[in-house]
């Protein structure tokens, strides 16, 4: 079956699933405009899973992406994590707070968490997508007999066929241009940084499921190169952050729209893991550090998240996750529907 019919869409545009900024108005828009909305659960409970879809739900008949994340739960490092908060200090101090006294395990992964398994079998969205990695065995096949459309994002080959091999319908080639979290299954295993031409290239070569662009594309002329090179669709997710129905805050608007939109950073320091970001205060903090200074993700996003609030509570934008990726510059700020309409005329034009 073809991917658009299997994935239950007319356009081959996928809305991607921005766990922070994504929301089911902007998802529902997308989806009712043609192109596949996606909602981001990996920062929530399974009980707030089922509100964003009940949500999506009464605003759009249409298919939707739930995506999970699937890394390893968190080891505490108490020594690590106490290091770590010494050094944010400072910062705090600047803005008239201080640091939590301990940092927590914010997010539970899907690997751990049988109540959102349950949700998405008791949902069933069109499809399911996982970030960091692959569910169990035994997940993977509950699901696929629920008849939900499972797609997997790979950074690299090895990644791309251990999700082939697990048996999902499709493969998400996140290249290295992409915006947000990098889906490596290991954070701390050598990155060979594959840009999405390269990549998506690669796996349409070698892999028997379809493969989705993801990284850098960013309108309709981007859509249709993916496309030339054997991808059967196209992910965006910064093109849609400055969309009035996303859940982005003043200061990541007005960044996306200046000069910071110029100047994207692979950085840890704000949740843990690998992740692009616009230049801010905050990823000018990741480069002074290391990575071993850095705790686990996302034991490390307590402390970011944190400092974000009390930076924002004082007026400051700077230590907000920015996600976005290197195609920043070219966002547009419009209604989801019309954009999704812009970039398909611009794909047909292409």
């Amino acid at each position: 079956m073809p991917l658009l019919q299997r994935l239950g869409i007319d356009l081959p545009i996928i809305q991607a699933p921005m766990a922070g900024v994504s929301t089911p108005e902007l998802a529902a828009a997308v989806s009712n405009a043609g192109a596949l909305g996606s909602i981001g659960v990996g920062a929530a409970s399974a009980e707030e899973a089922r509100r964003m879809i009940a949500a999506f739900r009464s605003r759009s008949d249409r298919a939707l992406n739930v995506n999970v994340f699937c890394h390893r739960p968190a080891t505490a490092d108490p020594v690590r994590e106490s290091e770590w908060l010494r050094c944010l200090r400072p910062h705090f101090e600047r803005h008239g707070a201080r640091p939590p006294d301990t940092l927590r395990e914010i997010y539970r992964s899907f690997l751990a968490d049988e109540a959102m398994l349950a949700t998405l079998l008791a949902a069933r969205p069109r499809v399911v997508s996982f970030h960091f990695g692959l569910p169990s065995e035994a997940a993977m096949q509950t699901l696929r007999t629920a008849g939900i459309v499972l797609l997997a994002c790979a950074t690299g080959l090895e990644e791309a066929r251990a999700a082939e091999r697990a048996g999902v319908h499709a493969v998400v080639a996140q290249g290295y241009e992409a915006g947000g979290h990098r889906g490596v299954f290991d954070p701390d295993a050598r990155d060979d940084c594959l840009g999405t031409i390269a990549l998506t290239r690669l796996l349409v070569r070698t892999l028997r499921v379809p493969v989705i662009a993801a990284g850098g594309i960013m309108d309709g002329a981007g859509v249709a190169a993916v496309l030339r090179l054997g991808a059967q669709a196209a992910q965006l997710g910064t093109a849609f952050v400055g969309c009035p129905e996303s859940a982005a805050d003043t200061g990541f608007r007005t960044a996306l729209a200046g000069e910071a939109a110029h100047h994207t950073v692979m950085t840890r320091a704000i949740s843990g893991r690998p992740a692009r970001c616009l230049r801010n205060q905050f990823t000018d903090l990741g480069e002074t550090v290391s990575a071993r200074q850095v705790p686990a993700y996302p034991i490390a996003y307590d402390a970011g998240k944190a400092l974000n609030a009390a930076a924002k509570a004082a007026g400051q934008h700077g230590y907000g996750a920015q996600w976005a990726g290197q195609g920043a510059p070219l966002a547009r700020a419009l209604p989801a529907a019309e954009l999704v309409r812009v970039l398909a005329e611009e794909w047909r034009a292409a």
